[in-house]
Formats: structure tokens, C-alpha cells, sequence
């Protein structure tokens, strides 16, 4: 597997080796296990991509359809009509916009309107998937998920976790660069909380740095997970800001390049700290 130096995330590059991404979640859904409603219509969406760029996101990730546990699937043009305005409102907002779907006529229609990234919790597995997104220089973001998120969660289970994820990681990496995709627009995302336990998501999050070695880029979404929830006693998921910001500086630290999160300010601030202290310097490069 190659080791890449940059992540070519349609029309935005970035160096590696420069601070980590932090992307923001804009859910456009009624149902998110988060934020579900608040930002459902394209006003509100719009207001809160707003929000998010005013406190320094590095990207936009754009979900049209919940992928919480149980959560039923969403009928295409449902998840189109939702998605794609603010797609297309959102083209020229100076940040890379991601789209969270599994669905390939998604895909395509997302690329087509100039989406820069699809992140795709199936990790390009259903039919027609790999072959959407292909052609371009659009960045893919492959996940691993035990089942489905319908059944994911019904006791979870692995002989070797870290082995079992990795395998499927470089799999599906591999299955996508053979359709002719080029190595530096793969991300890759070990799936915290999608047919993990808590005991597998810390356990993930304590050893990440080893899935460096297959050579690309990481992306971690911890943000408000159940996983911090049962960690801090049964709090709601309104009430796990401070350790989804850990969460995010934890991964980070472990060789996280991409972390996707709910509250990007506190995020940002955390990183830009950790990052001038690694560089010794209060003004080092950023983003």
C-alpha cells in the first residue's frame, strides 16, 4: 500500500504533514442521534455552515439520511432533495464540502454539483459505489462497519479487531485504486461506534497510530458518541462536548488527519494548541 504525502480532496490539496482537518457536521435530518432537526430545513442549514465556517472549520460534512443505530433507511430522492440545495448553496463557501451517503446516484449527483469529498459509511461496498466516484479528483473517505446500521449494534463482535478492520481498510483501498482512483484521494475511517462496542471503540482510539501503517490519511468521528456517554456515566449527548473535544485531540495525537465533530470551535482551539505545542512556537503553520 502506498504511503501518501497529500490528500486530494477535489479541488482543496493538503500536505500531511500539516496541522489535522477539523471537519464540521451539518446534519440536514430530523432524526440525527445528535443534533437531529436543528438544521433539517435549508435555512437552518445554511445558517449553521455559516456558524461553522465563522469558527474556523476546515470542512463540511453534508448528511442528508441518519446513520445512528436502528436508524431505517432513506428513500433516494428524499435524501437528494435534502442534500443537494445545500450542496449547491454551499459551492462557493471557500471550504471543501463533504457528503455523507452510501447511495451511488447520490454520489454522482453530489460530484456533479462540485462536491469535494464523499464519505461513505459502507466504505464503497454496495453496488455501483466505486464506479460513481471513480473518475475525478473527488476525496473518498472509506469507513468500516460491522453489518448495517440497522443491526450493527446487536452485539458486536471480533476475533481481531484491530486486524479484522485493518483487513478491510486495505481491501476496499485496494478494490478502489484498481478501478483506477488514485491512492492520494483515499481517507480512511475505522468506524468508531458503527458495530463497535465501547470497549472496541477506546480500545480503536487507544491503538489508532497503528493504522498508520497502511500509509493513508485518517479520519475519526467520535463526536458525542454513546461510546464518551457511557464513559461519563449515562450523560446526553448535549453534555459530552469536553469529551468529544478529548476525543478529537486524543486521535489527533495518535495520527488522526481529518477529525469530524459536532463543536468546532473548542475543536479548533484544542488542535491550534496542541500543534504549536508540538512546534515549540505560538504562531506555527496552519491549515
Amino acid at each position: 500500500m502506498p504511503t501518501t504525502t497529500h490528500f486530494q480532496c477535489g479541488r482543496f490539496r493538503y500536505a500531511r504533514d500539516q496541522r489535522p482537518l477539523v471537519m464540521g457536521i451539518l446534519n440536514v435530518t430530523p432524526d440525527s442521534f445528535s443534533d437531529g432537526g436543528q438544521h433539517a430545513t435549508r435555512d437552518a442549514a445554511l445558517r449553521h455552515a455559516e456558524k461553522l465556517i465563522a469558527e474556523g472549520v476546515d470542512m463540511i460534512d453534508i448528511g442528508g439520511e441518519s446513520s445512528r443505530p436502528g436508524a431505517e433507511p432513506l428513500s433516494l430522492q428524499a435524501e437528494l432533495d435534502r442534500v443537494m440545495p445545500i450542496v449547491e448553496a454551499l459551492h462557493d463557501c471557500g471550504k471543501p464540502l463533504s457528503i455523507d451517503t452510501y447511495k451511488p446516484e447520490v454520489m454522482r449527483a453530489a460530484l456533479d454539483a462540485g462536491a469535494d469529498l464523499i464519505n461513505d459509511i459502507w466504505g464503497f461496498r454496495r453496488p455501483g459505489a466505486i464506479e460513481a466516484v471513480a473518475g475525478g479528483n473527488a476525496g473518498l473517505c472509506v469507513m468500516h462497519m460491522q453489518r448495517d446500521p440497522e443491526t450493527m449494534q446487536e452485539s458486536p463482535s471480533y476475533a481481531d479487531l484491530m486486524g479484522e478492520v485493518e483487513t478491510f481498510l486495505c481491501a476496499q483501498t485496494e478494490a478502489l485504486m484498481a478501478a483506477g482512483v488514485a491512492a492520494e484521494r483515499i481517507s480512511l475511517d475505522p468506524g468508531f461506534g458503527f458495530g463497535k462496542t465501547p470497549d472496541h471503540n477506546l480500545t480503536m482510539l487507544n491503538r489508532l497510530a497503528e493504522f498508520n501503517r497502511i500509509g493513508l490519511p485518517l479520519l475519526v468521528g467520535l463526536s458525542r458518541k454513546s461510546t464518551l456517554g457511557a464513559v461519563l456515566g449515562g450523560k446526553p449527548p448535549a453534555e459530552r462536548v469536553t469529551a468529544s473535544v478529548a476525543a478529537a485531540l486524543l486521535a489527533a495525537e495518535r495520527g488522526a488527519f481529518i477529525v469530524r465533530v459536532h463543536d468546532v470551535r473548542p475543536t479548533v482551539e484544542a488542535i491550534q494548541l496542541w500543534w504549536a505545542m508540538r512546534h515549540e512556537r505560538a504562531d506555527p503553520p496552519v491549515a
